[in-house]
């Protein structure tokens, strides 16, 4: 697969806590040179790197991050706010302690509403498969197809793993045909993004990507 095809499926990611505005710039300007697909960045540099990009650039931020244990009402706040300042795609964390007290419709609720805030507009749901059992994926697949979001996504990057292969081919066989699948966290190589991509995923949540192509160049 050429590298300018696995590029546009990126999220190209900065989400440390360390961010600085010139580095969410230069995230900015990496991507709209190497077109990937979007931007994924904290809620409080959406407004700026809007204005910055225009409509040259998805941006994408996250919502719930990276416990996912805010209220609803706190994320649906965070969901709006985020679109109104620009955003034109949401990752979502769900609440993994309601899945382990296998509260499922209050997490099919909440996904819902923030569906509903996105309208239009792309939400991924990430449900942290690392702190997961097999049992609690295929749930988590079973209600992110019931819930009309548009992509089941991994990984925060902020916990204990990132994505597997394994996870990804779990995914594909388990969520619905309106659901599209987000491989992220620790997606190090061109070899491994396009294993993942080869397994089902349609996005890649990374940074090292764009990286090692600057290298390359």
């Amino acid at each position: 697969m050429e590298k300018s095809k696995i590029l546009g499926m990126v999220d190209h990611t900065l989400l440390a806590q360390t961010s600085t505005w010139e580095q969410i710039k230069e995230l900015c300007d990496d991507a709209c040179l190497y077109k990937t697909a979007s931007v994924c960045i904290p809620p409080s540099f959406v407004k700026r790197a809007k204005e910055y990009v225009g409509d040259d650039l998805k941006i994408c931020t996250v919502i719930g991050f990276p416990n996912g244990y805010q209220t609803t009402e706190v994320k649906k706040f965070e969901t709006k706010d985020a679109i109104d300042n620009g955003a034109d795609e949401i990752d979502m964390v769900i609440s993994i302690s309601d899945l382990k007290d296998k509260k499922y419709d209050e997490i099919e609720s909440e996904i819902k509403a923030l569906k509903e805030i996105c309208g239009d507009l792309i939400l991924k749901v990430i449900i942290e498969t690392c702190l997961l059992t097999e049992e609690e994926k295929i749930k988590m697949c079973e209600i992110v197809t019931k819930s009309g979001a548009d992509y089941i996504k991994t990984s925060t990057g902020f916990s204990t793993a990132g994505a597997t292969f394994e996870d990804i081919a779990l995914f594909k066989k388990h969520v619905g045909e309106n659901v599209k699948i987000k491989a992220a966290g620790g997606i190090s190589s061109f070899e491994d993004a396009e294993k993942f991509v080869e397994l089902g995923a349609d996005r890649l949540g990374t940074s090292r990507l764009v990286k090692i192509a600057k290298k390359e160049k």
